[in-house]
């Protein structure tokens, strides 16, 4: 498209985020499209594209002009978004969970949900939301829930969750979703250091990238399945979205969302995950 397109690594570092924003300005770019580590950077974030006069778009989370928390901001507020539907892919998970649930034939009262995730990024807490309503919705009813705060790392997640299985001796079996697959991950190699055995784990991963690591092995894994969201599609898409703003002028949509497809043990390669 004869764009002259710069990426940098943020990683989890909120600070970087407004260094590498002032970077960019600095040499003279026409647009910025940011994936924040942490939301409460938006006020900041957009002052800086707006004092640099640069056309300001983010891709995956949300930012808000207004307050560090997008939960709590107008619509008016919110910045243009490219990214995956929070609530459409949580219903995924949580419908998956319920149906190997199902499949898996547990007693509620010997089961726990845990939900994992990060719990100040609006993205995740819509993603979180929606799979505890879908679960709750189809076979998991009398299931009861617990919700654990990770910082969306596989270590995080595994040292937390570590923990609540520990707190909860007498639940035999454990069915799991968070924000990513980092979350889920976590959880599952904590729920195997605690000597729960694959058949005994319902994890659903949101990403593919990490759980595809557990089916690739062969191996029976308590990673059951994921939601396969191509990274490619939402840059590609948010790429494309700020050249028709800089191009030809056409105004950012509030959101525009890329496609997501649920995969499994049986057909994740066929369905093009890469593994990270």
């Amino acid at each position: 498209m004869g764009i002259d397109l710069k990426v940098v690594n943020l990683g989890n570092d909120a600070n970087k985020t407004i260094s590498e924003v002032q970077s960019a300005i600095a040499q003279k770019s026409n647009g910025l499209i940011v994936v924040v580590p942490d939301p409460a950077v938006g006020p900041q974030l957009v002052q800086t594209a707006k004092d640099g006069k640069v056309a300001l778009l983010t891709s995956d989370d949300q930012i808000c002009t207004t307050g560090p928390d997008p939960s709590a901001c107008g619509p008016e507020a919110l910045v243009p978004r490219i990214g995956f539907s929070g609530a459409q892919m949580g219903g995924e998970v949580g419908k998956r969970a319920a149906e190997e649930f199902k499949k898996a034939g547990w007693k509620p009262a010997e089961t726990r949900t845990i939900s994992a995730w990060k719990q100040d990024v609006t993205v995740c807490s819509d993603r979180v939301n929606a799979a505890k309503k879908a679960f709750g919705g189809g076979a998991g009813a009398d299931v009861k829930n617990i919700d654990v705060a990770t910082d969306n790392t596989a270590t995080g997640a595994q040292d937390k969750i570590a923990a609540t299985v520990t707190a909860n001796p007498d639940v035999k079996h454990w069915i799991m979703w968070g924000c990513n697959d980092e979350n889920v991950q976590g959880g599952v190699t904590a729920l195997e250091n605690a000597g729960f055995k694959a058949n005994d784990v319902i994890g659903i991963g949101l990403g593919a990238y990490l759980a595809c690591k557990n089916w690739s092995s062969g191996k029976p894994s308590g990673m059951k399945a994921a939601l396969f969201i191509n990274g490619s599609d939402v840059g590609a898409l948010a790429v494309q979205t700020m050249y028709d703003k800089l191009k030809n002028g056409k105004e950012f949509p509030k959101e525009a969302f890329a496609p997501t497809k649920m995969v499994d043990a049986s057909n994740w390669k066929a369905s093009g995950v890469t593994c990270s």
